[in-house]
């Protein structure tokens, strides 16, 4: 058996037994999924379902999240470690949504 075939027959054996996989970011859209995901970067799922809450309060779109500053953004997402980088990043992600997708998460 190839390693090709390993992997699918391993991919069919996952799929049959959780063909449901829950996503453990709380999220309410492919946005905020996608800040939920880039905060978990280096930490843990929990910490990062304890800010997004609010963080989304202040800003749940790409729209609203440019309405704030970057210092805004890193004083909320603090705790979950890496904010001056992960701040910047959730600004200007947001930015390249506006511009570059009618401010929505492209589905590729």
């Amino acid at each position: 058996m190839t390693k090709g075939e390993r992997a699918k027959e391993i991919a069919d054996i996952l799929e049959f037994h959780y063909p449901e996989v829950p996503i453990p970011l709380e999220h309410y859209d492919p946005y905020t999924l996608l800040i939920a995901v880039l905060l978990s970067a280096q930490s843990t799922d929990v910490r990062v379902n304890k800010i997004t809450p609010l963080l989304f309060e202040k800003a749940s779109t790409p729209e609203e999240m440019i309405q704030l500053s970057v210092e805004e953004i890193r004083s909320i997402i603090r705790p979950v470690g890496l904010s001056p980088m992960k701040s910047k990043g959730i600004y200007e992600l947001s930015h390249i949504l506006l511009d570059k997708h009618e401010g929505k998460v492209p589905k590729d």
